[in-house]
Protein backbone atom coordinates (compact mmCIF):
# COMPACT_ATOMS: atom_id res chain seq x y z
CA UNK A 1 0.00 0.00 0.00
CA UNK A 2 2.72 2.26 0.63
CA UNK A 3 4.30 1.80 -2.60
CA UNK A 4 1.28 2.27 -4.42
CA UNK A 5 0.65 5.59 -2.19
CA UNK A 6 3.58 6.66 -3.38
CA UNK A 7 3.76 5.80 -6.34
CA UNK A 8 0.31 7.55 -6.53
CA UNK A 9 1.24 10.93 -5.26
CA UNK A 10 4.32 10.72 -7.82
CA UNK A 11 1.52 10.92 -10.53
CA UNK A 12 -0.60 13.18 -9.23
CA UNK A 13 1.15 15.81 -8.10
CA UNK A 14 3.94 15.53 -10.81
CA UNK A 15 0.97 16.28 -13.85
CA UNK A 16 0.44 20.15 -12.72
CA UNK A 17 3.76 20.69 -12.53
CA UNK A 18 4.53 18.99 -15.81
CA UNK A 19 1.79 21.22 -17.71
CA UNK A 20 2.95 24.31 -15.81
CA UNK A 21 6.86 23.41 -16.78
CA UNK A 22 5.97 23.25 -20.58
CA UNK A 23 3.80 26.07 -20.45
CA UNK A 24 6.90 28.02 -18.88
CA UNK A 25 9.56 26.47 -20.65
CA UNK A 26 8.01 26.28 -24.08
CA UNK A 27 7.16 29.85 -24.33
CA UNK A 28 10.81 30.87 -22.60
CA UNK A 29 12.67 28.76 -25.15
CA UNK A 30 10.57 30.40 -28.37
CA UNK A 31 11.03 33.59 -26.85
CA UNK A 32 14.94 33.60 -26.45
CA UNK A 33 15.71 31.51 -30.07
CA UNK A 34 12.94 34.24 -31.23
CA UNK A 35 15.09 37.64 -30.28
CA UNK A 36 18.51 35.55 -29.99
CA UNK A 37 19.64 37.46 -33.27
CA UNK A 38 19.51 40.75 -30.99
CA UNK A 39 20.80 39.66 -27.96
CA UNK A 40 17.62 39.89 -26.07
CA UNK A 41 17.35 36.01 -26.15
CA UNK A 42 20.30 35.26 -24.78
CA UNK A 43 19.43 35.97 -20.64
CA UNK A 44 16.03 34.83 -21.85
CA UNK A 45 17.56 31.68 -22.33
CA UNK A 46 19.64 31.53 -19.57
CA UNK A 47 16.91 32.02 -17.56
CA UNK A 48 14.53 29.52 -19.56
CA UNK A 49 17.82 26.74 -18.81
CA UNK A 50 17.97 27.77 -14.45
CA UNK A 51 14.10 27.52 -14.47
CA UNK A 52 14.38 23.91 -16.27
CA UNK A 53 17.03 23.18 -13.67
CA UNK A 54 14.31 23.97 -10.74
CA UNK A 55 11.92 21.60 -12.79
CA UNK A 56 14.52 19.16 -12.74
CA UNK A 57 15.82 19.13 -9.08
CA UNK A 58 11.97 18.65 -8.27
CA UNK A 59 11.79 15.47 -10.20
CA UNK A 60 14.83 14.23 -8.79
CA UNK A 61 13.36 14.31 -5.57
CA UNK A 62 10.58 12.37 -6.42
CA UNK A 63 12.71 10.12 -8.46
CA UNK A 64 14.28 8.91 -5.50
CA UNK A 65 10.70 7.62 -3.86
CA UNK A 66 9.76 6.07 -7.10
CA UNK A 67 13.37 4.06 -7.63
CA UNK A 68 13.82 3.62 -4.23
CA UNK A 69 17.44 5.18 -4.55
CA UNK A 70 19.28 8.37 -3.03
CA UNK A 71 18.69 11.28 -5.25
CA UNK A 72 21.55 12.26 -7.30
CA UNK A 73 22.10 15.69 -8.90
CA UNK A 74 24.66 15.88 -11.54
CA UNK A 75 27.35 18.22 -11.19
CA UNK A 76 26.70 21.49 -13.52
CA UNK A 77 29.88 23.18 -15.04
CA UNK A 78 30.37 26.38 -13.52
CA UNK A 79 31.49 29.74 -14.81
CA UNK A 80 35.35 30.17 -15.40
CA UNK A 81 37.07 32.05 -12.38
CA UNK A 82 37.22 35.90 -13.32
CA UNK A 83 34.28 35.34 -15.67
CA UNK A 84 32.66 38.45 -16.50
CA UNK A 85 28.83 39.35 -15.09
CA UNK A 86 27.85 38.41 -19.05
CA UNK A 87 29.69 34.89 -19.25
CA UNK A 88 28.09 34.17 -15.64
CA UNK A 89 24.76 34.96 -17.18
CA UNK A 90 25.13 32.51 -20.04
CA UNK A 91 27.12 30.36 -18.12
CA UNK A 92 23.84 27.52 -18.40
CA UNK A 93 24.21 27.96 -22.07
CA UNK A 94 27.56 26.17 -21.99
CA UNK A 95 26.36 23.30 -19.83
CA UNK A 96 25.20 20.20 -21.42
CA UNK A 97 22.66 18.94 -18.14
CA UNK A 98 20.71 22.42 -18.82
CA UNK A 99 19.70 21.09 -22.03
CA UNK A 100 18.89 17.99 -21.04
CA UNK A 101 16.88 19.26 -17.98
CA UNK A 102 14.88 21.57 -20.84
CA UNK A 103 14.42 18.50 -23.17
CA UNK A 104 13.00 16.79 -19.97
CA UNK A 105 10.65 19.31 -19.48
CA UNK A 106 8.98 18.90 -22.70
CA UNK A 107 9.17 15.66 -23.23
CA UNK A 108 7.91 14.80 -20.13
CA UNK A 109 4.48 16.39 -20.76
CA UNK A 110 2.81 14.20 -23.00
CA UNK A 111 4.28 11.19 -20.37
CA UNK A 112 3.00 12.82 -17.85
CA UNK A 113 -0.68 12.81 -19.00
CA UNK A 114 -0.95 9.23 -19.97
CA UNK A 115 0.67 7.95 -16.55
CA UNK A 116 -2.03 10.59 -15.00
CA UNK A 117 -4.61 9.29 -16.84
CA UNK A 118 -3.40 5.87 -15.82
CA UNK A 119 -3.32 6.25 -12.48
CA UNK A 120 -6.53 8.33 -12.55
CA UNK A 121 -8.48 5.01 -13.99
CA UNK A 122 -6.66 2.38 -11.64
CA UNK A 123 -8.04 4.19 -8.74
CA UNK A 124 -11.32 5.22 -10.28
CA UNK A 125 -12.61 2.30 -11.82
CA UNK A 126 -12.79 0.01 -8.63
CA UNK A 127 -13.46 3.02 -6.51
CA UNK A 128 -16.66 3.37 -8.41
CA UNK A 129 -17.74 -0.31 -9.15
CA UNK A 130 -17.11 -1.33 -5.18
CA UNK A 131 -19.23 1.97 -3.98
CA UNK A 132 -22.21 1.07 -6.19
CA UNK A 133 -24.26 -0.44 -3.80
CA UNK A 134 -24.60 2.67 -1.65
CA UNK A 135 -25.45 4.75 -5.14
CA UNK A 136 -26.91 2.11 -6.98
CA UNK A 137 -30.12 2.54 -4.86
CA UNK A 138 -31.11 5.67 -6.85
CA UNK A 139 -29.47 5.27 -10.37
CA UNK A 140 -31.17 1.69 -10.73
CA UNK A 141 -34.29 3.37 -9.97
CA UNK A 142 -33.89 6.09 -12.59
CA UNK A 143 -36.39 5.17 -15.45
CA UNK A 144 -34.62 4.47 -18.80
CA UNK A 145 -31.66 3.62 -17.64
CA UNK A 146 -29.71 0.53 -18.74
CA UNK A 147 -26.54 -0.71 -17.10
CA UNK A 148 -23.60 -2.74 -18.08
CA UNK A 149 -24.78 -5.63 -17.17
CA UNK A 150 -28.12 -5.46 -19.27
CA UNK A 151 -26.40 -4.61 -21.95
CA UNK A 152 -23.64 -7.60 -21.50
CA UNK A 153 -27.06 -9.71 -21.41
CA UNK A 154 -26.56 -10.51 -17.37
CA UNK A 155 -29.63 -9.23 -16.53
CA UNK A 156 -31.13 -6.26 -14.53
CA UNK A 157 -31.98 -4.65 -11.39
CA UNK A 158 -30.20 -3.27 -8.23
CA UNK A 159 -28.57 -6.74 -7.39
CA UNK A 160 -27.38 -8.08 -10.89
CA UNK A 161 -25.86 -4.75 -11.14
CA UNK A 162 -24.39 -4.53 -7.80
CA UNK A 163 -23.15 -8.13 -8.23
CA UNK A 164 -21.55 -7.65 -11.30
CA UNK A 165 -19.90 -4.30 -10.08
CA UNK A 166 -18.18 -5.60 -6.87
CA UNK A 167 -17.02 -8.35 -8.83
CA UNK A 168 -15.57 -5.96 -11.42
CA UNK A 169 -14.53 -3.57 -8.72
CA UNK A 170 -12.01 -6.74 -6.60
CA UNK A 171 -10.62 -7.59 -10.42
CA UNK A 172 -10.03 -3.87 -10.87
CA UNK A 173 -8.33 -3.62 -6.92
CA UNK A 174 -6.32 -6.31 -8.02
CA UNK A 175 -4.93 -4.32 -10.97
CA UNK A 176 -4.59 -0.78 -9.15
CA UNK A 177 -1.16 -1.88 -7.85
CA UNK A 178 0.49 -2.80 -11.49
CA UNK A 179 -1.10 0.11 -13.55
CA UNK A 180 0.00 2.33 -10.61
CA UNK A 181 3.58 1.04 -10.47
CA UNK A 182 3.70 0.90 -14.27
CA UNK A 183 2.43 4.44 -14.97
CA UNK A 184 4.53 5.79 -12.30
CA UNK A 185 7.78 3.80 -13.94
CA UNK A 186 6.68 4.75 -17.47
CA UNK A 187 7.65 8.81 -16.42
CA UNK A 188 10.48 7.74 -14.08
CA UNK A 189 12.75 6.48 -16.58
CA UNK A 190 12.45 9.16 -18.88
CA UNK A 191 13.66 11.07 -15.41
CA UNK A 192 16.31 8.85 -14.61
CA UNK A 193 17.66 8.66 -18.13
CA UNK A 194 17.78 12.37 -19.14
CA UNK A 195 18.01 13.99 -15.47
CA UNK A 196 20.08 11.29 -13.50
CA UNK A 197 21.77 9.00 -15.83
CA UNK A 198 25.06 11.68 -16.39
CA UNK A 199 25.47 12.17 -12.38
CA UNK A 200 25.37 8.01 -12.23
CA UNK A 201 27.98 8.29 -14.65
CA UNK A 202 30.10 10.53 -13.04
CA UNK A 203 29.22 9.06 -9.68
CA UNK A 204 30.57 5.95 -11.15
CA UNK A 205 34.25 7.01 -13.14
CA UNK A 206 34.42 8.88 -9.66
CA UNK A 207 34.06 5.72 -8.08
CA UNK A 208 36.62 3.94 -10.25
CA UNK A 209 39.00 6.75 -10.11
CA UNK A 210 39.20 6.76 -6.14
CA UNK A 211 39.18 2.90 -6.31
CA UNK A 212 42.07 2.48 -8.63
CA UNK A 213 44.05 5.55 -6.67
CA UNK A 214 42.75 3.09 -3.51
CA UNK A 215 44.82 0.05 -4.73
CA UNK A 216 47.48 1.75 -5.80
CA UNK A 217 48.24 3.09 -2.50
CA UNK A 218 47.68 -0.29 -0.91
CA UNK A 219 49.81 -1.79 -3.14
CA UNK A 220 52.79 0.63 -2.62
CA UNK A 221 52.16 0.30 1.29
CA UNK A 222 52.33 -3.48 1.43
CA UNK A 223 55.47 -3.45 -0.22
CA UNK A 224 57.14 -0.79 1.76
CA UNK A 225 56.09 -2.66 4.99
CA UNK A 226 57.40 -5.83 3.40
CA UNK A 227 60.36 -3.95 2.41
CA UNK A 228 60.65 -2.96 5.72
CA UNK A 229 60.00 -5.86 7.46
CA UNK A 230 62.54 -7.81 5.06
CA UNK A 231 65.25 -5.40 5.96
CA UNK A 232 64.76 -5.23 9.84
CA UNK A 233 64.00 -8.74 10.38
CA UNK A 234 65.66 -11.57 7.87
CA UNK A 235 68.46 -10.06 6.38
CA UNK A 236 69.95 -8.41 9.70
CA UNK A 237 70.18 -12.18 10.75
CA UNK A 238 71.07 -13.40 6.97
CA UNK A 239 74.16 -10.97 7.52
CA UNK A 240 74.21 -12.21 11.33
CA UNK A 241 74.63 -15.52 9.90
CA UNK A 242 77.09 -14.77 7.28
CA UNK A 243 79.55 -13.85 9.82
CA UNK A 244 78.81 -16.62 12.47
CA UNK A 245 80.04 -19.09 9.46
CA UNK A 246 83.10 -17.00 8.44
CA UNK A 247 83.85 -17.00 12.06
CA UNK A 248 83.49 -20.80 12.17
CA UNK A 249 85.33 -21.19 9.20
CA UNK A 250 88.25 -19.76 10.48
CA UNK A 251 87.88 -21.49 14.15
CA UNK A 252 87.93 -24.77 12.23
CA UNK A 253 91.40 -25.30 11.75
CA UNK A 254 92.57 -24.12 15.11
CA UNK A 255 89.66 -24.40 17.53
CA UNK A 256 87.15 -27.60 16.46
CA UNK A 257 85.08 -27.28 19.56
CA UNK A 258 84.09 -23.31 18.83
CA UNK A 259 83.61 -23.79 15.50
CA UNK A 260 81.00 -26.75 16.30
CA UNK A 261 79.35 -24.10 18.82
CA UNK A 262 79.10 -21.18 16.08
CA UNK A 263 77.79 -23.94 13.86
CA UNK A 264 75.36 -24.98 16.12
CA UNK A 265 74.13 -21.13 16.88
CA UNK A 266 74.08 -20.28 12.80
CA UNK A 267 71.87 -23.67 12.64
CA UNK A 268 69.28 -22.29 15.22
CA UNK A 269 69.64 -18.96 13.65
CA UNK A 270 68.99 -20.05 10.10
CA UNK A 271 65.65 -21.82 12.12
CA UNK A 272 65.09 -18.53 13.47
CA UNK A 273 65.05 -16.50 10.28
CA UNK A 274 62.72 -19.41 7.90
CA UNK A 275 60.03 -19.10 10.45
CA UNK A 276 60.24 -14.95 10.45
CA UNK A 277 60.42 -15.36 6.06
CA UNK A 278 57.26 -17.95 6.72
CA UNK A 279 55.17 -15.67 8.82
CA UNK A 280 56.81 -12.34 5.96
CA UNK A 281 55.12 -14.46 3.16
CA UNK A 282 51.22 -14.92 4.95
CA UNK A 283 51.57 -11.41 3.69
CA UNK A 284 51.11 -12.50 -0.17
CA UNK A 285 48.85 -14.51 -1.92
CA UNK A 286 49.62 -18.67 -1.06
CA UNK A 287 49.45 -21.13 -3.37
CA UNK A 288 46.73 -22.62 -1.63
CA UNK A 289 44.22 -19.46 -2.67
CA UNK A 290 44.85 -19.63 -6.23
CA UNK A 291 45.04 -23.15 -6.69
CA UNK A 292 41.96 -24.48 -4.39
CA UNK A 293 40.04 -21.01 -3.50
CA UNK A 294 39.34 -18.82 -0.96
CA UNK A 295 37.55 -21.36 1.04
CA UNK A 296 40.69 -23.67 1.86
CA UNK A 297 42.45 -20.91 2.09
CA UNK A 298 40.54 -19.24 5.03
CA UNK A 299 40.96 -22.33 6.56
CA UNK A 300 44.46 -22.59 6.35
CA UNK A 301 44.48 -18.99 8.05
CA UNK A 302 42.56 -20.48 10.91
CA UNK A 303 44.46 -23.74 11.34
CA UNK A 304 47.95 -21.12 11.69
CA UNK A 305 46.16 -18.83 13.96
CA UNK A 306 47.57 -18.50 17.98
CA UNK A 307 44.25 -18.52 19.03
CA UNK A 308 41.29 -20.87 18.57
CA UNK A 309 39.00 -19.79 15.62
CA UNK A 310 35.22 -20.98 14.88
CA UNK A 311 35.43 -20.81 10.86
CA UNK A 312 31.80 -20.94 9.71
CA UNK A 313 32.16 -21.03 5.21
CA UNK A 314 29.12 -21.47 3.64
CA UNK A 315 29.96 -20.97 0.37
CA UNK A 316 32.47 -23.24 -1.86
CA UNK A 317 32.55 -21.60 -5.57
CA UNK A 318 35.52 -19.86 -7.10
CA UNK A 319 35.27 -16.07 -7.53
CA UNK A 320 37.70 -13.71 -9.65
CA UNK A 321 41.19 -13.70 -8.04
CA UNK A 322 40.89 -9.87 -7.14
CA UNK A 323 37.84 -10.68 -5.06
CA UNK A 324 39.39 -14.26 -3.37
CA UNK A 325 42.62 -11.78 -2.85
CA UNK A 326 41.25 -8.73 -1.16
CA UNK A 327 39.27 -10.95 1.52
CA UNK A 328 41.88 -13.00 2.17
CA UNK A 329 44.48 -10.53 3.08
CA UNK A 330 41.35 -8.95 4.76
CA UNK A 331 41.21 -11.93 7.17
CA UNK A 332 45.17 -12.37 7.22
CA UNK A 333 45.04 -8.83 8.66
CA UNK A 334 42.67 -9.15 11.07
CA UNK A 335 43.87 -12.35 12.56
CA UNK A 336 47.01 -10.82 13.05
CA UNK A 337 45.54 -7.85 14.45
CA UNK A 338 43.80 -9.77 16.92
CA UNK A 339 46.55 -11.53 17.90
CA UNK A 340 48.77 -8.75 18.57
CA UNK A 341 46.44 -6.28 20.03
CA UNK A 342 43.14 -7.56 21.01
CA UNK A 343 43.71 -9.66 23.87
CA UNK A 344 40.70 -11.59 23.14
CA UNK A 345 40.92 -15.78 23.65
CA UNK A 346 38.30 -17.16 20.87
CA UNK A 347 37.24 -15.36 17.26
CA UNK A 348 34.99 -16.36 14.33
CA UNK A 349 34.96 -16.04 11.21
CA UNK A 350 32.30 -16.45 8.62
CA UNK A 351 32.10 -16.58 4.99
CA UNK A 352 28.47 -16.58 3.16
CA UNK A 353 27.17 -14.84 0.22
CA UNK A 354 24.30 -12.91 0.80
CA UNK A 355 22.21 -11.71 -2.64
CA UNK A 356 24.81 -10.41 -5.22
CA UNK A 357 27.37 -9.34 -2.05
CA UNK A 358 30.12 -12.05 -0.76
CA UNK A 359 30.12 -11.08 3.56
CA UNK A 360 33.47 -12.01 5.05
CA UNK A 361 32.76 -11.23 9.59
CA UNK A 362 35.69 -11.15 11.65
CA UNK A 363 35.16 -11.07 15.39
CA UNK A 364 36.32 -11.41 18.86
CA UNK A 365 35.89 -10.93 22.44
CA UNK A 366 38.88 -8.92 23.24
CA UNK A 367 39.24 -5.25 23.99
CA UNK A 368 38.15 -3.28 21.13
CA UNK A 369 39.63 0.26 19.82
CA UNK A 370 40.03 -1.03 16.11
CA UNK A 371 39.66 1.61 13.73
CA UNK A 372 39.72 2.09 10.20
CA UNK A 373 40.83 5.80 10.21
CA UNK A 374 44.53 6.68 8.28
CA UNK A 375 47.53 5.61 10.35
CA UNK A 376 45.92 2.43 12.22
CA UNK A 377 46.45 -1.04 10.28
CA UNK A 378 42.92 -1.22 9.08
CA UNK A 379 43.01 2.06 6.70
CA UNK A 380 44.94 -0.40 4.21
CA UNK A 381 42.30 -3.41 4.15
CA UNK A 382 39.70 -0.82 3.40
CA UNK A 383 41.80 0.42 0.10
CA UNK A 384 42.29 -2.93 -1.29
CA UNK A 385 38.26 -3.52 -0.80
CA UNK A 386 37.54 -0.20 -2.65
CA UNK A 387 39.76 -1.54 -5.32
CA UNK A 388 37.36 -4.17 -6.14
CA UNK A 389 34.00 -2.00 -5.19
CA UNK A 390 33.97 -3.05 -1.31
CA UNK A 391 33.25 -1.77 1.97
CA UNK A 392 35.17 -2.46 5.07
CA UNK A 393 32.82 -1.75 8.24
CA UNK A 394 34.39 -1.97 11.74
CA UNK A 395 32.40 -1.84 15.12
CA UNK A 396 35.06 -1.81 18.24
CA UNK A 397 33.76 -0.02 21.01
CA UNK A 398 36.65 0.10 23.66
CA UNK A 399 35.86 -3.07 26.00
CA UNK A 400 34.96 -5.02 22.90
CA UNK A 401 34.00 -7.08 21.45
CA UNK A 402 34.63 -6.14 17.52
CA UNK A 403 33.41 -6.92 14.41
CA UNK A 404 34.67 -6.54 11.23
CA UNK A 405 32.58 -6.69 7.99
CA UNK A 406 34.09 -6.66 4.63
CA UNK A 407 31.16 -6.74 1.79
CA UNK A 408 32.74 -7.06 -1.84
CA UNK A 409 29.74 -7.30 -4.38
CA UNK A 410 30.25 -10.37 -6.52
CA UNK A 411 26.88 -10.98 -8.76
Amino acid sequence: MRRVLLDTRYTFVGFPTAVIGFCLLIAGFSAGVGTAVVWVGVPLLAGTLLMARGFADAERGWLSDVLDRPPVRPRYKPAPAGAGSFRRLVNPLTSGQSWLDLLHGVINFPIAIVSFVLTLVAWAVPLAALTYPIYGIVTSRIPGNVELPELLGLGDGYLVNSAFYVVLGLAFAMLTPVLVRGAALLRASLGRALLTGVAELQERISDLTEGRAAAVSAEANALRKLERDIHDGPQQRLVSLAMELSRAQRQLARDPEAASATITSAISATRETLDELRALSRGIAPPILSDRGLAPALAALAGRATLPVDLDVQVVERYPAAIENALYFVCAESLTNVAKHSRATVCTIQLQRLGDALMLTIGDDGVGGANVAKGHGLAGLADRLRAVDGELTVQSPDGGPTLIVAEVPCG
